[in-house]
């Protein structure tokens, strides 16, 4: 019983904050159910898809692609590539993560993770367009360069960050296999 509340502690915490808000508030806790089960629903439809594309990238994408495409040694072209994966996709952000993950866990450069998931979310082609439209040609270009320098520097400091093989352990890739990728890389 134990294991089982402290696996559930969130999602318990949070129906409880729910009921209490729904016993005080009861407009505030309908407004606030229904924002969830909005969001609930798109996640529900998104998220199928997201798990399916994660699988054929899993498949049909070899590790040594990955490796080569977005790795240690894919310098200025794997910048290019991880940026323009990003700026593609209209997916909401939380259907980045899991695709971000599978590259990691393939062997893509820390920095070019990060700019893959900072490009997807702030430098989508679709926003852009958009925000020419409503913002004005200059605003946009420039807002888009400046976000684009940040999140290039990100991407490194967070590499630089992440330099010893032991803040990986997140990845769950074996100690044997790190060393393989940095013997690679």
């Amino acid at each position: 019983m134990k294991g089982i509340l402290k696996k559930w502690k969130v999602p318990l915490a949070m129906a409880i904050i729910y009921l209490v808000v729904l016993v005080f508030k009861r407009e505030t806790g309908e407004a606030s159910l229904a924002v969830a089960g909005d969001y609930a629903k798109e996640m529900i439809l998104i998220m199928p898809a997201v798990l399916l594309l994660m699988g054929l990238i899993e498949v049909w994408i070899p590790k040594e692609s990955i490796q080569q495409w977005l790795g240690k040694g894919s310098g200025i072209k794997g910048m290019a590539l991880s940026f323009a994966l990003g700026t593609l996709p209209t997916g909401p952000l939380y259907a980045a993560f899991p695709m971000t993950a599978s590259l990691l866990k393939k062997g893509a450069r820390i920095s070019n993770a990060v700019i893959f998931m900072g490009s997807w979310a702030a430098l989508k082609i679709p926003q852009l367009l958009v925000e020419i439209e409503f913002m004005g040609l200059g605003f946009a270009a420039l807002r888009f360069i400046l976000t684009l320098v940040a999140i290039v520097t990100s991407g490194y400091v967070i590499e630089y960050m992440m330099r010893d093989p032991a803040s990986h352990q997140w990845l769950n890739v074996p100690a044997d296999e790190q060393q393989l990728q940095k013997q690679r890389g």
